[in-house]
C-alpha cells in the first residue's frame, strides 16, 4: 500500500556518478529566540557543512522497483521540507514486494526558518544520491539537517549507537567553566523538547532528537548522549556526541569540529572527515 504525504516532481533528477568504490575506501517561540540569541545566524554554507555520512553495503539494480520507490521518497523529502522541519515516509509503489519498500525521513535543526530548512534538505538529498550511489540505505548529517533512507524500517526505533564523537582541547581545571558546562548539560537533559538550547556565561549547548521518537524515547536518547559527552570529553572546551537518533553538543565559543575518521558498523560505512568529503563533493560537481 502506498503511504505518501506529499508527491511532487522535482525539476532536477539526482545525478548518478560511479564513485561507490571511492566512498568505501575511506516547541516554541521561546526556544527559537533563545537559539537565535545564543548562536550567530548561520549562512547557507555553514548549514550545509558536512558532519557525517553512512551507506549500506547492499546495492539495488538500476531501473528496479526499489529505485522507483527511492526516487519517490527522496522527491517527497525535498518537497516536504518547504512545509515543515520534519517528516517521514514509507513508500511502496504498485508492483512492489516487501523488499522494495523504502523508508525515509528528514529533520532540520529546530531553530531554522522554513526556507533554510528546505535549502539544506534539498542540498542533502542531492549529495546523498552521490555519496550513496546505488546503495539500499544512506544517511547524511549536515550542520543544518539530517536525511536518511533504508529498505529496513527504522522509523520510531530507538538507536543509541555512537556514530560520531569529537572533543576539543582540554580547558584545564577551570572551575567556572566546569560549573557552567555541567549546568548547561543538566538543562539539556531535562528540557523536555525535541530541540533544546541553553547557555550559561561563555558556555553554550544544543541537543536534538529525531522526531520519529516518542518524547520518552527522546529523553532516554539524550540522557545517553550527554552522559557519553561527559565521559568522553571531560574538561574539553567543546564536544560533539552524535548518536544514531539524537545528538548533544557544547562549546565555549560556538560549535567547531576539526579532523575526523571513518568506521564501519552493522553493514554500514561511515565517513567522518570534512576535508575528505568536501574534496569528494568538489570532484562530483
Amino acid at each position: 500500500m502506498l503511504r505518501l504525504t506529499y508527491i511532487v516532481s522535482v525539476s532536477h533528477t539526482l545525478k548518478k556518478m560511479k564513485f561507490h568504490a571511492l566512498a568505501l575506501s575511506f516547541s516554541s517561540v521561546l526556544c527559537y529566540l533563545l537559539a537565535f540569541s545564543l548562536f550567530p545566524h548561520s549562512s547557507y554554507s555553514a548549514l550545509e557543512s558536512f558532519v557525517y555520512a553512512g551507506c549500506t553495503q547492499f546495492q539495488y539494480n538500476d531501473g528496479s522497483t526499489y529505485e522507483s520507490n527511492l526516487n519517490s521518497v527522496l522527491a517527497s523529502i525535498a518537497n516536504s521540507a518547504s512545509l515543515c522541519n520534519f517528516n517521514n515516509f514509507k513508500i511502496s509503489l504498485p508492483g512492489s514486494t516487501e523488499s522494495d519498500i523504502v523508508y525515509g525521513l528528514y529533520q532540520c535543526r529546530g531553530d531554522l526558518a522554513s526556507s533554510d530548512c528546505h535549502n539544506c534538505v534539498t542540498y542533502a538529498v542531492s549529495r546523498l544520491g552521490k555519496i550513496c550511489y546505488d546503495t539500499s540505505g544512506g544517511t547524511l548529517q549536515l550542520e543544518g539537517c539530517f536525511v536518511k533512507y533504508d529498505n529496513i524500517s527504522f522509523l520510531g526505533a530507538v538507536d543509541k549507537t555512537v556514530v560520531l564523537k569529537k572533543c576539543g582541547q582540554s580547558s584545564g581545571y577551570d572551575s567556572d567553566f566546569l560549573t557552567r558546562r555541567d549546568a548547561v548539560q543538566a538543562y539539556l537533559t531535562g528540557a523536555g523538547q525535541y530541540f533544546r538550547v541553553g547557555g550559561s556565561g561563555k558556555v553554550q549547548g544544543m541537543a536534538q532528537c529525531v522526531q520519529d521518537l516518542s518524547m520518552g524515547q527522546c529523553q532516554d536518547c539524550l540522557s545517553e548522549a550527554i552522559q557519553q559527552l561527559k565521559n568522553e570529553c571531560g574538561s574539553s572546551s567543546w564536544g560533539d556526541m552524535f548518536l544514531a537518533k539524537c545528538y548533544a553538543r557544547y562549546s565555549v565559543r560556538g560549535f567547531s569540529s576539526d579532523g575526523g575518521r571513518q568506521f564501519r558498523r552493522r553493514g554500514w560505512w561511515f565517513m567522518i572527515c570534512g576535508f575528505i568529503v568536501s574534496l569528494i563533493f568538489g570532484m562530483l560537481d
